[in-house]
């Protein structure tokens, strides 16, 4: 919300997997789907859970997610010690502690690539050298995720703009684990093969000894980012300053038309007059051209 979404929130890019409960849809209105689990699951459950997670996160899980929220929250069962999903639902009602964040953790999936969408990177590349040398540029990546959507954009601007560029990226995820996982910026190899070895070479340090086969962002690219976390159903969104372009990747389908548009219309007032918004592939909001203008392969210019 990586709001995925996921949030939400990558990216930030933020997915929820899609496996169907059953072979021929939903299963009927309440009675239990508890065959072969180690709790008790009833369409009651499920339906809480519905309800608790778009009134935290603004996503709206459909009907054939029941497998893949079971499977996320026993883990949650097991780590709180409850004995059934109606004890740990009424639990968290009753309690406004950590497990919330725990809770909206478990129902996210974040998948993200260094550079996905590549044509966007292009794009942002082009508008980051439209302006006067010395610029200052504020951007917001509102799915960060694990981090490889947020160091893929100080990259390209690092290239665009040279390294004494006044460029301040802001990174921001619902999900609390994913956010830690990108401030450290530390990957596997394999998580890295898509980049040039000449992008290798230029951003990332590579393990030695104990941390053979990992690479860390230089601390450049790291000092470039601000990573805090932002929950983008909530009107407290903690900017005082104005961005200039807002990357809001494959987040906003996880949210029900009316939440779209109040996502919208946040991020229109936190964007300056003429600043880009980058969205994903499946995302399409010509219902709201009175805050934005398509101006490119989901890329929409601020009214």
């Amino acid at each position: 919300m990586s709001q995925t979404t996921s949030t939400a929130s990558s990216a930030r890019t933020r997915t929820l997997s899609s496996r169907a409960d059953t072979a021929s849809g939903a299963p009927a209105a309440s009675g239990p789907l508890s065959q072969g689990r180690e709790f008790v699951w009833t369409t009651a459950d499920f339906a809480r859970v519905q309800g608790l997670i778009y009134q935290r996160a603004g996503i709206s899980l459909h009907d054939g997610k029941h497998a893949m929220v079971y499977s996320r929250l026993s883990r949650r069962l097991r780590e709180t010690g409850h004995s059934s999903f109606n004890e740990y639902l009424s639990w968290l009602e009753t309690h406004d502690g950590p497990e919330w964040q725990e809770f909206v953790n478990a129902l996210t999936t974040n998948l993200t690539a260094f550079f996905r969408e590549q044509h966007h990177f292009e794009i942002l590349a082009a508008h980051l050298k439209s302006k006067p040398s010395g610029t200052p540029w504020r951007v917001w990546c509102n799915a960060a995720s694990t981090g490889e959507e947020p160091y893929s954009i100080v990259m390209t601007a690092l290239e665009a703009l040279g390294p004494s560029a006044p460029f301040k990226l802001t990174a921001s995820d619902i999900d609390s684990r994913v956010l830690a996982t990108a401030a450290q910026g530390v990957y596997r190899l394999d998580n890295v093969k898509g980049l040039s070895p000449e992008r290798l070479h230029h951003f990332f340090l590579r393990g030695k000894a104990g941390n053979e086969g990992l690479v860390r962002a230089k601390p450049e690219m790291r000092k470039a980012i601000e990573f805090m976390s932002v929950n983008l159903i909530r009107d407290d969104w903690p900017f005082r300053e104005p961005f200039d372009v807002v990357f809001c990747r494959n987040v906003m389908i996880y949210f029900d038309a009316p939440t779209q548009r109040k996502v919208l219309e946040r991020i229109h007032r936190v964007l300056k007059p003429g600043g880009m918004l980058f969205v994903g592939h499946a995302e399409n909001f010509s219902e709201s051209r009175d805050l934005f203008t398509l101006r490119g392969k989901t890329v929409y210019e601020r009214r």
